[in-house]
Formats: structure tokens, sequence, C-alpha cells
């Protein structure tokens, strides 16, 4: 996963990991050894930071079951990025757990299929990182 930084030259790759510090610290290290990595930051030791991940749900039903999802897809504030007679794709972006919420429900109603992007982050404040 890649996006637009400061420098056209160069992506920025977000990883979300869980450890001990001492865990943390040694996948710093091994990602600080790869050769074309510029450099490595652990957004947590810098306080503040914004996370957001984007999905694709896509849905399938009629009747009760379309009018159920598309009311879900309101309150979540998802997007309909396409739709067919009996289906909808729903874009929604939020924190991983808003997510996983929103898939869990249109499980119930007739969820098809899912593609998430992962966590994106960035650390607050008008430096960049």
């Amino acid at each position: 996963m890649a996006d637009i930084t400061e420098d056209d030259s160069i992506s920025r790759i977000t990883i979300v990991t869980a450890g001990t510090p001492a865990v943390i610290e040694q996948v710093v290290a091994q990602l600080d050894r790869m050769v074309p990595v510029h450099k490595v930051t652990d957004l947590t030791l810098l306080g503040d930071h914004v996370e957001r991940e984007l999905a694709l749900v896509k849905v399938a039903g009629t009747g009760d079951h379309r009018i159920e999802a598309l009311r879900l897809a309101e309150v979540f504030r998802a997007n309909v990025v396409d739709t067919t007679i009996s289906s909808f794709v729903f874009e929604v972006t939020g924190a991983s757990t808003k997510i996983d919420r929103f898939v869990e429900l249109m499980q119930e109603i007739g969820l098809v299929e899912v593609a998430r992007t992962g966590i994106v982050a960035m650390a607050r404040g008008k430096e960049a990182v």
C-alpha cells in the first residue's frame, strides 16, 4: 500500500503491528535495515496520530434486506459506490472497529464480499514525519 507524500519519489507504507516494546523495537530495526528504506517512524512514540481504514463491502439482497442494508449504511455513513437490482457495493471508512461492526451486521443481511485497505496512519500536527 503506497500513498502520496511530500516528495513524489518516495512512497509511504503503513505497517500496523502489536507486541511488547522489545518486539516493536526489533521490527523497526529490521525495517530500517532494508536497503530502499529511507526512514522508519513509530507513530505511537510520537504521540497523537490519526488512523483510518477503507473497505468496499458487497451486499446482495432484495426487499426488506435491501432496505435494511441502506438503512445501516446510512447509520455507518457508508457510501453506495455501485448498485444493481440485487446488490450494493458500499464504501465505508473509519476506525477498524467500525468497519468490523459494519461487516458483521451486513453478514446477517447478505454479505457477499469484502475488500479492505488496512490501516493508514499519519501523525497529528503541522510537521511531516
